[in-house]
């Protein structure tokens, strides 16, 4: 029996929007999928009557450069904390048991901001690259950027 090391990345930042309008944007996992990747997914929609209100529910997207199909479910929102927790339903390229949470904060000094906390924690397959586990990292530690980027306050 060969035991796999599960990875675990745990991401901060401070957004320039009071905590609940960022959470009433992100509560729906489905505007977070499209902030954080854009135009480079397709076909993102709930499957199996899933809805943002239900959990578990479930939904799915085209990652359109390698055409790999991620399915994942909510599994669990909190709307007093701000938090919701998803999971991978079925491995996508080489990741698997892929559960993330993400939770909203108010800046209690500066109610007009938030601080996002984003905790995940994944495995890969055994015949994955010796290199994907940096490469998954990094574009994890560029999507906390682009939150960030989407909630900044406008510049003047």
């Amino acid at each position: 029996m060969t035991i796999k090391p599960k990875h675990t990345m745990y991401q901060t930042t401070v957004l320039d929007a009071e905590p609940d309008a960022v959470w009433a944007e992100v509560r729906n996992v489905l505007n977070l999928v499209k902030i954080l990747f854009g135009d480079t997914v397709g076909n993102l929609q709930w499957v199996e009557d899933g809805t943002p209100d239900r959990v578990p529910a479930r939904y799915e997207f085209l990652m359109l450069q390698n055409q790999g199909l991620v399915q994942q479910e909510v599994v669990g929102r909190n709307e007093v904390e701000r938090s919701l927790t998803y999971r991978t339903v079925a491995p996508v390229l080489c990741l698997y048991d892929y559960v993330a949470t993400y939770r909203v904060f108010p800046v209690t000094n500066d109610p007009g901001r938030s601080f996002l906390e984003y905790r995940r924690e994944f495995m890969v397959t055994d015949d994955a690259a010796p290199e994907i586990v940096e490469a998954l990292m990094s574009m994890m530690d560029n999507q906390i950027s682009v939150v960030r980027d989407y909630f900044a306050a406008p510049r003047q």
